[in-house]
């Protein structure tokens, strides 16, 4: 059997040339070799001035590579550059805008020479140093640059950044703005494969008020996705004021398209306008939260809710800039209104009750009192009532004041250029309303105001706690106020006013005891506080005083029952704050212990005083020569409720 041999493998000739080529295999590996020492003992700051010149020419800024240039080649290379610094604008006083202790970048190779695409796995940064600042002239920032033409290839696509010790300066020199923060990343929850956030902390100055700043806030790098809310969770402090801002922005240099939360606490609102520009009464403590964005020019607050001292408050505010002055505009609701929260409105001082009120306004407080005076005498800044332009109402659906019988409250305020109106401010009061206008013109270096008030069907028995014997009493008051003064506090204003002031009751009841004791009738005082007190008709009762520069004089001052007549004088001093008022009281029964002592009222708001006249005890003028006409004014009349019946006309038979 014959055996055919294995066919014999010829190399390729180009192959075989190759390979029987001693002198070129040496030249190959030799330019191998030379290639591997080129990379190896390559000086790569070679390629720092072309660097330097594509930065310049691309955005007419000068960068400066002042240490070494090093690359590891790779899959992916790592290229890493030393003391780098980028030029600012040139209106700005620092040269410099950015700096670099060391920069190191990630660059994947294949993507880069096949697809032409920038594929970076990762950019560190080592004590990097921004410093972003508006053109104190105006326009735009330091961080407009116009870059020059780089292609239309898509943009370098980043995955991951890390910050080593940076730090951040925001400087707004028109608007008195420092702002001066630490940067450093922290390691997300998903480890190497999530963009790290970074950890903030430092301060500054805003408006030129000194505050801390610390928080949280998503990779730099998600800010490359315009469609992608940037996230963020910052608080900041000045001075007894706390912000909380937490939720996402878009463009948080232009400070626009965004939707964040907003939590606001500190001692007094009024401690805000210095920060933000709008001006707010004294209050009590105050912690509010509540959704803030941002539409063109006005800043909107919606949603929020909270407390102001012991009060709740709830609504909406919108501030608008870039008017000639800023114009705050709210709807605020409160369910339940502590009255003493409002002090501030009137330039008093709130009642904190055990919260930890701000200390200029406790030593007001205190200097007021060792004056002895009540009315509120610190004067209204006439700057903040010119600074800014406000649409406010407020409603308060239910009131606590353990001293007055205030029922509930509805206030619209209007601020523009410095006049202030209340129109209205009204109050529910035992059942009945005060209705009122409020006028303080503060255009003027002298504010000048006007009040005018009506008080419709308020309840007398309500007016009184129901477990006394006040608050079994039955009639309705009705009245008018007029007054015009001049002066910057409530104090000065009432001091210097002039106009009327009338109150009246028409028919009703009141307890038998309380006019009994008003006309020291011991006998008959005696009788009701041993056996049962009775009620007694009321014809009628009324206050008319004419007010000339803070002093309230009587006109006419009456009050009958079936049982008494009580006939008043005297003087009331808003300026002063002094009590001069004469009663006296005119049983029209018969009892062998009335003293019918006329009786004081005096001393002052702060403490007055009511005690029998006895150095007029057993003078007795006749009754119809001393007790003169007593029929109401004619001004009142519209206002009193006489009812029918024999008892109907005030004054009875003693009336002309």
């Amino acid at each position: 059997m014959t055996t055919t041999p294995p066919p014999s493998v010829t190399p390729r000739p180009r192959f075989r040339r190759f390979a029987s080529s001693r002198p070129l295999r040496i030249i190959v590996l030799v330019l191998l070799v030379a290639i591997v020492l080129l990379v190896l003992l390559w000086d790569w700051n070679w390629f720092k001035g072309p660097v330097e010149r594509i930065v310049e020419a691309r955005t007419g800024r000068t960068l400066v590579i002042g240490g070494d240039l090093d690359v590891d080649l790779g899959r992916t290379t790592t290229v890493r550059a030393d003391a780098l610094r980028f030029a600012n604008a040139d209106w700005s006083e620092s040269q410099t805008m950015a700096s670099v202790e060391r920069l190191e970048i990630q660059v994947e190779v294949f993507p880069l020479l096949f697809k032409r695409e920038v594929r970076l796995p990762e950019i560190r940064l080592v004590k990097p140093i921004l410093r972003l600042e508006t053109n104190p002239e105006g326009g735009t920032g330091n961080w407009d640059i116009a870059f020059g033409d780089g292609g239309d290839g898509p943009p370098p696509q980043i995955r991951r950044l890390w910050v080593e010790d940076g730090r951040l300066r925001y400087l707004d020199v028109p608007g008195k703005t420092d702002i001066d923060v630490r940067l450093a990343s922290r390691e997300s929850r998903g480890g190497e494969a999530a963009a790290p956030a970074i950890g903030i902390e430092g301060g500054g100055s805003w408006t030129n008020n000194r505050f801390t700043l610390e928080g949280v806030a998503e990779s730099p790098l998600a800010l490359q996705d315009t469609d992608k809310p940037y996230r963020i969770d910052l608080r900041a402090r000045a001075g007894a004021t706390r912000a909380h801002v937490r939720g996402s922005l878009v463009a948080p240099f232009q400070l626009r398209d965004f939707d964040l939360q907003f939590a606001l606490s500190g001692r007094n609102l009024a401690d805000l306008f210095p920060l933000v520009g709008v001006a707010l009464p004294d209050t009590p403590p105050y912690a509010l939260d509540g959704r803030l964005t941002r539409d063109a020019t006005t800043w909107h607050y919606d949603g929020f809710t909270g407390k102001v001292g012991q009060s709740d408050l709830g609504g909406s505010a919108a501030i608008t800039l870039g008017r000639e002055r800023p114009f705050l505009k709210a709807d605020l609701v409160s369910k339940r209104l502590d009255f003493d929260d409002l002090a501030g409105f009137l330039g008093g001082t709130p009642d904190a009750e055990g919260d930890a009120l701000d200390p200029e306004l406790v030593e007001r407080e205190r200097a007021l009192a060792a004056k002895g005076r009540v009315l509120p005498d610190t004067p209204y800044d006439l700057a903040k009532l010119r600074s800014m332009d406000a649409d406010v109402r407020l409603r308060a659906q239910r009131i606590n004041a353990p001293k007055l019988p205030i029922d509930d409250m509805d206030a619209h305020l209007k601020l523009d250029a410095g006049l202030l109106q209340l129109e209205p401010l009204n109050f529910g009061i035992a059942g009945g309303n005060i209705r009122s206008s409020i006028r303080l013109d503060a255009r003027q270096d002298t504010i000048q105001t006007r009040l005018q008030a009506s008080v419709r069907r308020i309840s007398l028995g309500g007016l009184f706690p129901p477990d006394t014997l006040a608050g079994d009493a039955v009639g309705h008051i009705g009245g008018d106020f007029n007054l015009v003064g001049t002066g910057n506090s409530v104090a000065a204003m009432l001091g210097s006013a002039n106009g009327d002031v009338a109150v009246g009751m028409g028919a009703g009841r009141v307890s038998n005891l309380l006019v009994e004791l008003a006309g020291i009738d011991v006998y008959e005082a005696l009788k009701y506080l041993i056996g049962q007190d009775k009620q007694i008709p009321v014809r009628c009762a009324f206050a008319d005083f004419g007010v000339q520069r803070g002093v309230m004089e009587s006109r006419a001052f009456a009050f009958d029952t079936t049982d008494t007549i009580i006939l008043g004088e005297g003087t009331i001093s808003l300026r002063d704050e002094q009590l001069d008022l004469l009663l006296r009281p005119r049983p029209k029964d018969r009892s062998i212990l009335a003293l019918r002592t006329p009786l004081t009222i005096g001393g002052t708001f702060a403490a007055p005083s009511f005690r029998p006249d006895l150095a007029r005890l057993g003078l007795r003028g006749a009754i119809a020569l001393s007790l003169g006409s007593i029929a109401p004014p004619a001004a009142l009349l519209a206002t009193l409720e006489l009812g029918g019946g024999e008892d109907s006309g005030c004054g009875g038979p003693y009336a002309r």
